[in-house]
């Protein structure tokens, strides 16, 4: 499966930027599961200096320093990518026959073992997932008894929070607290990965925020607007056995031929697409216009 992405960010400055520095992390990864054919990146205005570099969780990341006086600023990604189908199939079966108990999982996280290091990382605080309040550990719990299949109690956790949480665009944007978003059970993808996150960990599970795309169908009958998509976030889990495995609660679905991967990391501040320091006076008004298409 073949996907042309089409990602568009622009600043409206209400006074004239002098200069800004930005990061942008717009160029989707490579990885076992898909494939990157292509990639461009067009910035407005050009810049003075840029350089790529990947960060710390081998995210694609661009630095660019923008000298120019300007009232606007964009920066548009293209990109190509594969999704192997066959590889995600086979990773979602080896869920099914060797996953391990929620207990044997949190002995094994607590023990110092070279291969499950890296993910220990996933377990800590981040400056938008706190640890959870105990009426949300019980809310978790509810799926993760002792001796349960770690996929199999993921699973049902993802579609709690799908039947239990309502999708409501304006609520919330990407700072609004967890406890917020539990009380109310209302939010978007970002915030129902981000109380899953906090969730897990503080039940003792590794967890990361995974940001892309996901392809949109329209009605039957009606033809898709251009640039009418938008990025999507989901959760994925590590299982000691295995290794991370994704999970969608905003759609009850466990990712695999219509999610495309741009990055992950502790939460939304680490993989944002473009945010950046300008030196001017005023309010900006943020455009962004996405679009998500199958390659035949």
């Amino acid at each position: 499966m073949i996907y042309n992405i089409y990602h568009e960010t622009s600043f409206n400055y209400e006074g004239i930027v002098s200069f800004s520095h930005n990061l942008a992390r717009l160029k989707p990864k490579s990885n076992k599961y898909q494939k990157l054919l292509d990639f461009s990146m067009k910035v407005t205005p050009h810049p003075y200096e840029i350089y790529d570099f990947y960060d710390i969780f081998h995210n694609n990341t661009s630095h660019m320093l923008i000298r120019e006086p300007h009232e606007k600023f964009t920066v548009i990604g293209k990109s190509k990518v594969e999704i192997l189908t066959s590889t995600i199939e086979e990773k979602i079966a080896t869920c099914k026959t060797n996953s391990i108990t929620y207990e044997a999982a949190i002995k094994r996280i607590t023990l110092f073992s070279p291969s499950d290091l890296f993910a220990k990382l996933f377990l800590f605080d981040s400056e938008l997932i706190p640890k959870s309040s105990q009426k949300i550990r019980e809310y978790a719990m509810q799926s993760f008894h002792p001796k349960r299949d770690l996929f199999e109690a993921t699973k049902e956790f993802m579609t709690r929070i799908y039947e239990d949480f309502e999708f409501v665009a304006g609520f919330s944007d990407v700072t609004t607290p967890i406890e917020k978003i539990f009380e109310a059970k209302q939010g978007v993808c970002q915030d129902f990965a981000q109380f899953a996150i906090s969730a897990l960990r503080t039940i003792g599970l590794p967890a990361r925020y995974m940001s892309g795309y996901i392809e949109t169908i329209p009605p039957k009958g009606k033809q898709k607007l251009f640039g009418t998509d938008a990025s999507h976030a989901w959760f994925s889990l590590y299982i000691p056995s295995i290794g991370w495995v994704d999970f969608d609660p905003t759609n009850n679905l466990i990712p695999r031929d219509q999610h495309i991967l741009l990055g992950y990391g502790r939460d939304y501040y680490d993989i944002s697409p473009l945010k950046g320091v300008v030196f001017s006076s005023g309010e900006s008004e943020l455009e962004v216009k996405v679009d998500v298409s199958r390659e035949d």
